[in-house]
């Protein structure tokens, strides 16, 4: 589910340090995709598939200064090694993003 402001063009929150897990970068290296399409659309407050009630915590997170998490579709499904999902969770504070799978979490 896409956020309706998406075509925003500032970043809405700082990202922080970016970090990424061995599983989110393996996925993203195979289906030859870079990490900075997602964190762009994240940062800019596309949230990608998540449910709209976690799309308007993430809203809410915004101004209350909590977690944000987005998900996104990795590659297209019907390629060889099939599409996966790559979650993108920004820490309260701002010190960091995290790319990771969700079985990662």
């Amino acid at each position: 589910m896409s956020n309706s402001r998406q075509g925003d063009a500032r970043p809405k929150f700082p990202l922080g340090r970016i970090y990424a897990t061995p599983g989110a970068l393996e996925l993203l290296e195979r289906l030859n995709q870079t990490p900075h399409t997602f964190l762009a659309r994240h940062v800019h407050g596309d949230w990608g598939l998540v449910h709209p009630e976690d799309a308007a915590a993430n809203e809410l997170a915004l101004a209350m200064h909590t977690r944000i998490v987005s998900s996104y579709a990795v590659g297209p499904a019907g390629v060889a090694g099939g599409a996966g999902v790559i979650w993108i969770i920004t820490e309260a504070d701002r010190s960091a993003t995290t790319l990771l799978l969700p079985g990662e979490y």
